[in-house]
Order: structure tokens, then C-alpha cells, then sequence
């Protein structure tokens, strides 16, 4: 049948191969499973309707050969009654009912292997696919690892060059410029002392020295 192939095709093909393809990895295997799933399902049905067909010739194969037991023991009473005419057409007609049952018999089996044939397919499909849902979870995880290792890579290998750093280095240099020039300032300023900011500058104490000292002298030369 041709959803036995397709789900065989799929089951055997090696999923680890979607990686070196330009399709995501991930929702390509997903969407393996799904379709194994669907393919799955659509074959249960087929071998339903196969063993349906196998219960059914069952039946009839059965019930034939309830008729020719039947008429074989109605043939019997017939004759037994004196009836041979009556007993000659019970015996035609098992005769008919023998070749029914056997016919029935002979579809019967044919059915039963074919059907036999699908649930071991469908066996081994279902194994398959519970095979492929456990690889699954292991395949999404070396994936996304793959994935994270390339963009870690790949982001590496420009470190340093994108515009970020780039930026970086402008806003140090622009910081050290400010810094050279407020250190420039200060010396400009400090050059630029009045006579007034000198004297300020010398605080309380040295005026009380100088203060001291002019006391001095003019003691000496008063004596």
C-alpha cells in the first residue's frame, strides 16, 4: 500500500540530514512527526476496513456451512419420511451452499493474511515513529545548540569591529579631551592670580605672623 511506503520512507530517511539543509531543523523535524502522525492514523483506518472485510467473509463463510449442515440433516428427515423427492432437493441445495462455503472460506483467508500483513506493517510503523518521537527531543536539542554555537561564533569573529566598540573608543577619547582641558584651565587660572587672591590665600595665621612681626619693630624703635 501506498501509505505503508511513504511512512516506511520517512521512518528510514535520517532525520539528521535536515541540519545541512537550509529548512530550520527544528520545525522540519516537527513537521515529520505530524505527518507521520496523519500517515499513521490514515493507515489504522485501511487496516480496519481490512479486518472488517476478513470478519465479514468469516460470517458468511460460517453461515454457509450452518445451511449445509442444515438441509444435510433436513435431507435425512426427508428420506426418513419417504420423501426422496424432497430429500434429493435438500441435498441439491447443500451442494450449493458447500461450494458458498467454500468459496467463503478461500476469500476468508486471503483477507485474514492480508489484514494479518497490515497490523504487522502498522506494528512496526507505530514502533518507528515512537523511535523517531524519542530522537526528536535529542535532535531539537543539538539544533538549538548548533544554532547558539554559530551566533557565538559568528558574533566573536566581529567583536571589536562593530559599532558599538567603535563608539566605545570615541566616547574615551572624547572624555579624555575633557579631561586635558580641564586640567589645562586650572593652570591657566592658577597663572592668572591677582594680587588680592595671593593674599587670600595666605590664610589667618600668616597675617597674625606679620602682624606680630611689625609689632616688633616698632617696639624697637620706639626704645
Amino acid at each position: 500500500m501506498g501509505i505503508f511506503k511513504r511512512i516506511r520512507d520517512i521512518s528510514s530517511a535520517a532525520i539528521n540530514d535536515v541540519i545541512d539543509k537550509a529548512e530550520d531543523p527544528v520545525k522540519m523535524v516537527s513537521q515529520y512527526i505530524r505527518d507521520m502522525e496523519d500517515d499513521i492514523a490514515e493507515a489504522e483506518i485501511a487496516v480496519a476496513k481490512q479486518i472488517a472485510v476478513e470478519k465479514k467473509l468469516k460470517h458468511q463463510a460460517e453461515e454457509a456451512q450452518e445451511m449445509v449442515d442444515k438441509r444435510m440433516e433436513q435431507a435425512k428427515k426427508a428420506l426418513a419420511s419417504g420423501n426422496e423427492d424432497l430429500a434429493r432437493r435438500a441435498l441439491e441445495d447443500k451442494k450449493e451452499h458447500e461450494q458458498k462455503a467454500e468459496d467463503f472460506r478461500t476469500q476468508y483467508e486471503n483477507a485474514k493474511s492480508n489484514a494479518d500483513n497490515l497490523r504487522a506493517q502498522l506494528k512496526e510503523m507505530k514502533d518507528e515513529f515512537e523511535k523517531m518521537k524519542n530522537r526528536k527531543d535529542t535532535l531539537v536539542a543539538r539544533a538549538e545548540t548548533a544554532k547558539a554555537q554559530k551566533k557565538i561564533n559568528q558574533t566573536m569573529s566581529g567583536f571589536g569591529k562593530g559599532s558599538g566598540v567603535k563608539g566605545f573608543d570615541r566616547m574615551n577619547d572624547k572624555v579624555m579631551q575633557m579631561e586635558a582641558e580641564a586640567e589645562a584651565s586650572g593652570e591657566l587660572k592658577k597663572s592668572n592670580r591677582s594680587l588680592d587672591d595671593e593674599l587670600d590665600a595666605l590664610g589667618s595665621s600668616d597675617v597674625d605672623d606679620e602682624l606680630a612681626a611689625l609689632k616688633a619693630e616698632l617696639n624697637k624703635d620706639t626704645k
